[in-house]
């Protein structure tokens, strides 16, 4: 999942913050954007794995111009960072789903073409983007 993340840039007194405003208490800073966005990816796994431990629901991705409105944000940059959530899912099952095949077709076309795992992640996101946008 595509994830936004808000930029508060730095300069040379003071670090680069990167915030995830959809996973609670995924903030994180660096030296340089490079190093920042590469701790916001640790730091957004740890957070995620925190709520799945304590049972919590894992928060989907949010909507970048809903956050930009938000006034704590005001004069932030923006981005997306992808974050396999299905870690923090649960544990998978195996389920037996009937499609047409020329919707199997093209749902494996799409994941050859596009760097997707498999058909199994490809449904997962697509189910889970479903309801959490509906």
């Amino acid at each position: 999942m595509q994830y936004p993340i808000a930029i508060e840039w730095g300069d040379e007194k003071h670090a680069t913050g990167i915030v995830f405003p959809d996973i609670p208490g995924a903030t994180t800073a660096g030296d340089s954007i490079e190093q920042a966005y590469e701790m916001a990816v640790e730091v957004a796994h740890i957070q995620l794995e925190e709520l799945a431990n304590a049972g919590q629901k894992i928060p989907m991705p949010g909507d970048i111009a809903e956050h930009r409105r938000n006034p704590d944000f005001e004069g932030w940059g923006w981005g997306l960072i992808e974050i396999d959530v299905s870690p923090y899912l649960g544990k998978t099952e195996k389920v037996n789903v009937t499609l047409p095949g020329h919707l199997i077709g093209q749902i494996d076309n799409y994941v050859a073409t596009h760097g997707i795992k498999s058909r199994s992640a490809f449904l997962a996101t697509a189910a889970l983007e479903k309801l959490t946008h509906s």
